[in-house]
């Protein structure tokens, strides 16, 4: 058995603003650009301002002064048991280079640098009994497990986070139990009811669920037979073992607009078996009945009576409003005790025919801890473009919605407006709660966005006690950086017709807090977080140029 010393917690990137006041309980910055909102029971002074993005410049990441980060893995890390199509956690075998050689040129038949497949929403679990390629390596109690969302084929990795380099990171799977190619992944979770690990594909009607076991060599299992084709993204259970997913499908964009046409659903699985997902169930989509005219609200496509189909219509509006209170109910779109084929279906198509309500691009969406998943938070990515025409007033630049039930298997429930999006705080993606009242939602406003606005991503800290509508901004915990290979990414990127292939600015993706516990009791929200204490850990992924895989801790200089 090797010998390894314990988890060091020294960070190798640090940042923050020095400087804030502490008043009636709020930590404040010094400026008027401060991101106030959050009480002080985490502690955290806000980052200030978000790092800019300047042409051929790295940046580093900067962090709330009492928090520091570690690196537990990295594109260029080799996995152990790599193949010549997937040889790192970050990069495909399609390229000699991991970043390109002087003079070398792009074309369709050559690559400059590997592919990156961007290692996305993580899930950390403590477990025991698991293996890697060196049967006699002991592999440690905590991993961290991630889909990837870019590159070919789609595969699962498993950080060994107590394992030294050489065994650091294991591929778990390329392909299904049918020898099929796997696709890229994006949401991930660990079902405990299944004893499996969830993971989705965001690929529309080529999309779906697939089911893992966690252990070298993972049986792999598409499972959309029952869940259906669509573009899922976010994956969570609830209380009862069913599963909430949510899709982000981007609408038809108008001509001349700027603006997509809310075109993707929530969705809730209601399973025959929680221990057995393949014997099928109830899909359901939420819909939400308008204050209006008390019909639900339903897709509306582009037609001559609508040319912008339903982008400005007031329910839209409404939607995106303060202080509006809509009832929803879950409408079921399919039930395999109905369709016992077992053929795949288009769960997009079925909402829409079932006449749920759509959406503008939400990614993903968690219960609130200690509200006896009475409470769900789901964000809106929104539109991404600071043209849109839909910014101001009809979500162009998304928001964070709250979904309330009387129980998590309750058919009826209220939606409301939690935050409204703007410039500054847009392109919502992941989130987690880090304790009982404080949720932290991170930033994928993308390239074009980011050159927009000349800002990068940011992290932000949501108060669920606070009333946004008066006008106070969530605390920025964390302001994204740019690492010197998404830098030359970005670059080569904007050189039109060269045909490269990776995307540029790092993306602030998969922040997760979990204490990592396997059991039904360990589902996220039905305990309390303390992130950065005890067994909670906290974890988010830079995709894009060195795929880094981050922990964020205490400082230890700062207790």
């Amino acid at each position: 058995m090797p010998v390894r010393t314990k988890r060091s917690r020294v960070a190798v990137v640090a940042g923050g603003v020095a400087g804030a006041a502490v008043l009636g309980g709020l930590v404040l910055g010094t400026t008027a650009q401060a991101e106030s909102g959050t009480t002080a029971a985490l502690g955290l002074t806000p980052v200030l301002t978000a790092n800019a993005k300047v042409p051929n410049v790295p940046v580093a990441h900067a962090l709330s002064a009492e928090l520091s980060e570690i690196a537990v893995a990295q594109g260029s890390n080799r996995l152990e048991n790599g193949t010549p199509e997937v040889p790192y956690y970050g990069y495909d075998g399609n390229s000699a280079n991991l970043l390109p050689a002087p003079g070398d040129v792009q074309s369709t038949a050559h690559n400059v640098e590997a592919s990156k497949t961007e290692p996305d929403k993580n899930t950390y679990l403590r477990l025991t009994g698991q293996h890697g390629a060196d049967p006699s390596y002991d592999y440690g109690t905590h991993f961290l497990f991630q889909g990837h969302e870019g590159g070919k084929p789609g595969y699962i990795t498993r950080v060994n986070l107590d394992a030294d380099a050489a065994h650091r990171v294991t591929l778990l799977a390329t392909t299904d139990v049918a020898g099929k190619a796997l696709p890229d992944f994006d949401g991930s979770t660990w079902d405990p009811w299944a004893q499996r690990l969830l993971f989705t594909a965001e690929a529309g009607a080529n999309g779906g669920v697939w089911q893992a076991t966690p252990d070298i060599a993972s049986k792999v299992e598409d499972i959309s037979t029952v869940l259906g084709r669509g573009g899922y993204e976010g994956i969570q259970n609830d209380s009862a073992g069913n599963l909430w997913l949510v899709e982000d499908v981007g609408g038809t964009t108008i001509p001349g607009r700027f603006t997509k046409l809310p075109n993707s659903f929530v969705y809730r699985f209601v399973p025959v078996d929680t221990a057995d997902l393949t014997k099928g169930g109830k899909l359901q989509a939420l819909q939400v009945i308008s204050t209006g005219t008390g019909k639900p609200i339903t897709f509306q496509p582009i037609d001559a009576d609508h040319p912008d189909g339903n982008a400005f219509s007031q329910d839209t509006k409404d939607l995106h409003t303060y202080g509006n209170v809509f009832d929803t109910h879950w409408v079921t779109i399919h039930d395999t005790a109905t369709d016992p084929s077992g053929v795949a279906f288009d769960a997009n198509a079925a909402a829409k025919k079932a006449g749920a309500t759509p959406f503008k691009r939400p990614e993903n969406g968690q219960f609130r801890p200690g509200s006896d998943f009475r409470e769900f938070y789901f964000d809106e990515t929104g539109d991404t473009d600071a043209r849109s025409v839909a910014n101001a007033e009809y979500g162009g630049w998304g928001s964070v919605l709250k979904l309330t039930q009387t129980s998590a298997t309750a058919n009826n429930g209220k939606l409301t407006l939690f935050y409204k999006g703007d410039q500054v705080h847009t392109g919502f993606d992941n989130v987690a709660f880090l304790d009982h009242n404080h949720v932290a939602f991170v930033e994928d406003a993308g390239d074009t966005l980011h050159t927009q606005r000349n800002a990068l991503d940011s992290g932000y800290l949501f108060d669920v006690w606070h009333n946004y509508a008066d006008g106070q901004q969530p605390l920025r915990f964390l302001a994204e950086g740019r690492d010197p290979s998404a830098t030359i990414d970005s670059g080569l990127g904007s050189i039109s017709g060269s045909g490269f292939q990776n995307d540029g600015d790092n993306e602030l993706t998969g922040i997760h807090v979990s204490d990592g516990d396997p059991s039904i009791r360990g589902i996220l929200g039905a305990r309390v977080p303390d992130a950065f204490n005890k067994n909670w850990r906290v974890f988010y992924t830079a995709q894009h140029g060195d795929n880094v895989t981050w922990e964020i801790v205490r400082s230890q200089t700062r207790r």
